[in-house]
């Protein structure tokens, strides 16, 4: 039997979302990633985008009864990897610390966050460390308060030229244009220029990444 672990109510609320079914691996491996995790009471599950790639975990999210989905124009969504810093674990499963939301970065761009984060020693959430955090508290998601995932972006081909200018963000929608009216209030992956700046949009990130 497995032992328990204090974040073993967040796995099992990602198996109830389907997680083993999205993953190809039986709920009693999952748990096994699980209990061999160090032991943080206030830590946030995260899953790995070689466990379940953002594109096909958005639409577990759920806000006012509507499933999540990503913009049709981010087909590209999985391309986005995790920045040079944002040292994610090699693992399926792994451990955030003290994530927050970034309310006070309103209004800012990528451009400005990003260097003000690593001042404080804090590291930006990555696009599935972000729908990770919402999975397990979808109240952190709301309206003219929601975030930036810069933790991801996308590499230029050759990679030597840098990023594409979009960085992913999630945030509700309004229903309009090509979302859709019957999307109206479902979460929305979508993206925003580096330079620009959004009054709703903060910069989600963590204390730390964990995974033994």
């Amino acid at each position: 039997m497995t032992t328990s672990h204090p974040v073993l109510p967040q796995l099992d609320r990602l198996l109830a979302l389907g997680l083993d079914e999205l993953t190809g691996r039986s709920a009693e491996a999952l748990r096994q990633e699980v209990v061999t995790l160090p032991t943080l009471d206030a830590a946030v599950l995260a899953v790995h985008p070689a466990l379940v790639p953002a594109s096909r975990l958005a639409p577990l999210l759920q806000h006012a009864g509507r499933p999540g989905f990503v913009v049709v124009d981010m087909t590209d969504l999985d391309e986005f990897v995790p920045v040079a810093g944002a040292d994610v674990p090699d693992r399926p499963l792994y451990l955030l610390t003290d994530v927050e939301r970034g309310d006070e970065m309103l209004n800012w761009s990528p451009e400005e966050a990003a260097p003000a984060l690593a001042e404080r020693g804090r590291t930006p959430l990555t696009v599935n460390e972000g729908i990770s955090w919402l999975l397990q508290d979808p109240s952190r998601l709301e309206p003219n308060h929601c975030f930036m995932c810069i933790g991801s972006r996308k590499p230029k081909h050759p990679a030597s030229k840098g990023y594409d200018a979009r960085t992913p963000a999630i945030w509700i929608s309004s229903g309009t244009g090509r979302d859709g009216r019957e999307r109206k209030d479902a979460p929305k992956v979508g993206w925003c220029w580096w330079r620009n700046r959004h009054t709703w949009l903060g910069f989600a990130s963590a204390g730390g990444r964990v995974a033994a």
